[in-house]
């Protein structure tokens, strides 16, 4: 699935005076904004990334594309398909590739839910940089922490490869990202 060696040189993404590329003409195209790191992994060669700027988006993507306005949303044999969790199905049930789940129910049930916690723990993180960040953001790390010792059968939160990626890429720009905005503050 990953590319070796040479990596496509990054488009710059597009803004509210920007064309729509021809929408629903057999293209299967993953609308991303390049800040979010966890919606870049893997399919490259099967499907073409669309950078989406997040603040100054291009009106016909909310109108023509994805209602809801977020990204990721993928489109795909004529239907668009958003939400982390429902990407991550719709990705492992029509693309060729090892699983993004575990074949266990008890794992897959988890990494299910693991993956819903993303958008709560984003959201918990974020608040806390206007707060105090240590009691803020202690109960979602305590969740993570529980999390990682539920199975302990392989190297991932469910043992085997699976779309544990996410949420610990989630963690680590977050952290990035606040280490950042500190920095910028301390200057």
């Amino acid at each position: 699935m990953a590319t070796t060696g040479v990596q496509e040189p990054r488009l710059p993404p597009l803004t509210s005076t920007s064309d729509p590329p021809p929408l629903f003409d057999g293209t299967t195209r993953l609308y991303i904004a390049y800040a979010c790191p966890y919606a870049q992994r893997g399919l490259q060669d099967k499907i073409k990334l669309v950078p989406i700027d997040l603040q100054n988006r291009p009106a016909w993507y909310k109108e023509k594309v994805y209602p809801e306005n977020k990204v990721p949303s993928l489109e795909h044999n004529g239907k668009v398909v958003g939400e982390s969790l429902d990407l991550i199905k719709y990705v492992d049930a029509n693309f060729e590739g090892p699983s993004l789940f575990p074949s266990d129910p008890a794992k897959k049930e988890f990494g299910e839910q693991l993956l819903s916690y993303v958008d709560t723990f984003t959201r918990d993180v974020y608040s806390s940089l206007k707060g105090d960040a240590i009691k803020q953001t202690g109960p979602a790390f305590d969740y993570l922490e529980n999390a990682l010792g539920k199975f302990d059968d392989g190297p991932f939160f469910l043992g085997q490869f699976s779309a544990d990626f996410t949420l610990i890429t989630s963690v680590m720009y977050l952290i990035k990202e606040s280490i950042k905005l500190n920095s910028n503050e301390n200057i």
